[in-house]
């Protein structure tokens, strides 16, 4: 932007200037030969009263001493062939000067001035005097260097200007944009210092106010959150009331194992509500997939006994730090391994791989079952009928992880989710 003003400025100046300078230089080269001209008339009209009243050799001696002074030839044409003065030959300016007439004309060697004298006793005299193109030009090219040269001045200056006003203009815009990239990374405390004219401190002004109420709209939303999901904590205080009741230790303890890992979940999410996103870097939180997705699986192998579902288990020796914290690794497992069990009938087998990868370490959930579209990893988009938020939920877990989600067709035909996830060490921010 800020080069296009000072090509606009340019272009203004030198177009203003053209038709500024042009004319003006016209002027001063038709002034020069103006002057020149009317100096030149002034000498030959000097000659008039002697070459009316005084003879011959009078008339010589003043045409000489004329022509000397002035630099210039001096004739002087008398009635006959009589030239006094410079010789030249008669030209048809002077022919038509005898005729009464008084004249300037263009010739080979200049600016011809003759002027008629009446009155002598034998006819009309004729003085004839030629301005040189020299003299015609004098002081032109210096005049026109000087008008070229202030041009240029005028033009560098009004590039001066619009360099500076565009400074103005383009530092204001340069700042809106930082801040609204800083907006966009999550810096929410980021603002815009007005400045600038009066639709640039608008814009500064909205763009503040509009990442005011972004954070007080995502301060509203986390308490909302954090309130509904401290809701949950009544009907499970209820449930472990429950698991407490049971007769056989076996499936109170299991029940209340459950209930005990609900409540954990619960309880990071309200924590996880209630803290900016930049306060959480997971780097720093990363966790040990390895004792993570073992964890998982145990828990959901009891229920995959129950549902007469066999469990493939195949994971890498740990640790295997990733930079995901180890409850948003959880709960990313927790919503694959529950589409199992939700979209696929009893019995079919699925499979939990956990392995080091070129790009860091790779979780592979598959199973048996009928598949699913790829659509499905869309945001509240699910064909079975459910909230459609489980494989988005692995979706973001693995990007926030700095990694991706694929989904894919296994060699049974059923659904395979892989995940990636880069290393703790390797991410750079959050």
């Amino acid at each position: 932007m800020r080069a296009r003003l000072a090509l606009l400025s340019a272009a203004v100046s030198v177009l203003t200037l053209v038709a500024f300078l042009v004319p003006l230089a016209l002027l001063v080269r038709d002034v020069a030969e103006d002057r020149a001209t009317v100096r030149a008339t002034a000498d030959a009209q000097s000659l008039v009263p002697v070459v009316g009243t005084a003879d011959a050799a009078t008339i010589r001696l003043t045409a000489e001493q004329l022509a000397a002074e002035s630099g210039r030839p001096v004739s002087v044409f008398l009635p006959g062939d009589t030239v006094l003065g410079t010789p030249v030959p008669r030209t048809p300016a002077v022919a038509l000067a005898e005729r009464g007439r008084s004249l300037t004309a263009e010739s080979d060697e200049g600016r011809e001035v003759v002027i008629a004298v009446q009155g002598r006793p034998d006819g009309t005299g004729v003085i004839r005097t030629v301005v040189p193109r020299a003299e015609l030009t004098a002081g032109v090219t210096r005049a026109w260097l000087v008008l070229a040269l202030l041009g240029v001045l005028l033009v560098l200056l009004g590039l001066l200007v619009a360099d500076r006003l565009a400074r103005t203009l383009v530092r204001p815009i340069a700042e809106l944009s930082a801040v609204s990239h800083r907006l966009a990374n999550a810096e929410l405390d980021a603002r815009v210092t007005p400045a600038g004219p009066a639709e640039l401190r608008e814009v500064a002004g909205a763009l503040n106010h509009l990442a005011g109420r972004i954070q007080v709209l995502l301060a509203q939303e986390r308490e909302q959150v954090a309130d509904l999901s401290h809701r949950l904590r009544t009907p499970l205080t209820a449930l472990r009331l429950e698991a407490e009741s049971l007769r056989e230790p076996p499936e109170a303890a299991r029940i209340a194992a459950a209930v005990d890992g609900l409540e954990r979940a619960v309880t990071g999410l309200i924590r996880q509500a209630r803290q900016a996103r930049r306060d959480r870097s997971p780097a720093a939180t990363g966790g040990d997939a390895a004792a993570v997705v073992a964890d998982r699986v145990a828990f959901w192998s009891v229920l995959a006994e129950d549902t007469g579902r066999e469990v493939r288990c195949d994971l890498d020796p740990g640790p295997l730090p990733v930079a995901v914290p180890a409850e948003e690794l959880a709960a990313a497992l927790d919503a694959l391994l529950g589409n199992v069990f939700a979209h696929t009938p009893d019995g079919t087998a699925f499979t939990v791989r956990l392995a080091r990868d070129s790009d860091g370490v790779v979780l592979v959930v598959a199973d048996e079952g009928p598949g699913m579209p790829a659509a499905t990893v869309r945001r509240g988009a699910s064909p079975a009928g459910s909230t459609g938020l489980g494989l988005d939920i692995a979706r973001r877990v693995a990007e926030a992880g700095g990694g991706r989600l694929e989904l894919r067709t296994g060699p049974a035909g059923g659904a395979e989710v892989r995940l990636w996830l880069a290393p703790r060490a390797t991410l750079t921010g959050p």
